[in-house]
């Protein structure tokens, strides 16, 4: 394993606000604890991030990890305080625009990289300014009767000013190769008032916790184009500006509680900016693809000679 002492490149990148910390490790060679994980991404002592990425070659990636498709490299992401997790929307298109700027992998307008996560290969387009990203076979984890009852699980909570008695909400679980809760809020009021310091207890608990997305629709019902307000609290992180698979997530669920009728193409606003989700036309309850499309922007690099 590489040791302390040795210089390993950064970049600090974001996605809609949610922001990175990228570290280059192409042979596979450097060692991450959970605590020089959370140490990186402090905000006040380390670099300051919502998560950090390492850029790794899929073939160094030990067997059973890495994704056995073709992707050259692989997205080894961990949450802020220092958890692995599946991978990360937003991330994906850092991490490809973050490939294209380092000169490895070729990605001009209207090219196709393939990235292997711990959810499987995703592959990220150049679209102009923007990245879509594919982030492949989504469910509605209650199926056909979680859609019929709009809900599968109960969610607490809290309001500001803080001490204000936590509410019980329906939500909806969604599946993205990493868990996502969905509730629906009647007006903008209420989602401003939600308390996202800490983090909404759902009923029953999910097995690997989950991320929870508050979401308040601003389209009328004869609209082609969706549009949602979100804002989001990201297990292991807490509230962000943004999360690209539960922006996702938001529309999967708005769809299912629209009914045929609803949008196949959702604009989702979040507290980082704004975003597109395309959805397939047909089945509410499962798809093989889901295209999140929106900008990544790369910023601050240099070189850790120290890790904590």
């Amino acid at each position: 394993m590489r040791s302390a002492a040795s210089e390993v490149p950064f970049v600090k990148g974001h996605g809609t606000e949610n922001d990175f910390v990228l570290l280059l490790d192409p042979d596979g060679t450097l060692e991450l604890s959970p605590a020089t994980v959370a140490a990186l991404c402090d905000r006040h002592a380390g670099l300051g991030a919502d998560g950090l990425i390492r850029v790794v070659r899929s073939a160094a990636v030990p067997d059973g990890a890495a994704p056995a498709d073709d992707a050259e490299w692989f997205m080894d992401y961990r949450n802020a305080d220092g958890s692995t997790a599946q991978m990360c929307g937003n991330g994906t298109r850092v991490f490809a625009a973050y490939l294209g700027a380092a000169g490895l992998a070729r990605l001009h307008d209207g090219d196709v990289v393939a990235i292997g996560t711990r959810a499987g290969v995703k592959h990220v387009r150049r679209e102009g300014g923007h990245y879509v990203t594919d982030l492949g076979a989504w469910a509605v984890v209650g199926g056909e009767d979680a859609v019929v009852d709009g809900r599968d699980c109960i969610v607490e909570i809290g309001r500001v000013p803080v001490g204000v008695p936590w509410a019980p909400l329906p939500g909806l679980s969604i599946d993205l190769g990493n868990p996502h809760t969905v509730v629906a809020l009647p007006d903008t009021g209420e989602l401003a008032a939600a308390d996202l310091s800490r983090p909404p207890v759902v009923r029953p608990t999910p097995p690997e916790g989950t991320n929870v997305e508050l979401v308040v629709p601003l389209h009328d019902a004869s609209a082609r184009v969706g549009h949602l307000a979100m804002r989001v609290h990201e297990r292991g992180v807490g509230e962000t500006r943004s999360c690209g698979t539960g922006v996702v997530a938001a529309a999967i669920a708005a769809r299912a509680w629209g009914g045929a009728a609803a949008p196949a193409v959702w604009t989702v606003d979040v507290p980082g900016g704004r975003l597109r989700v395309t959805l397939p036309e047909g089945d509410s309850v499962r798809g093989v693809a889901a295209e999140l499309a929106g900008p990544a922007v790369l910023g601050t690099e240099g070189l850790l000679t120290n890790l904590p």
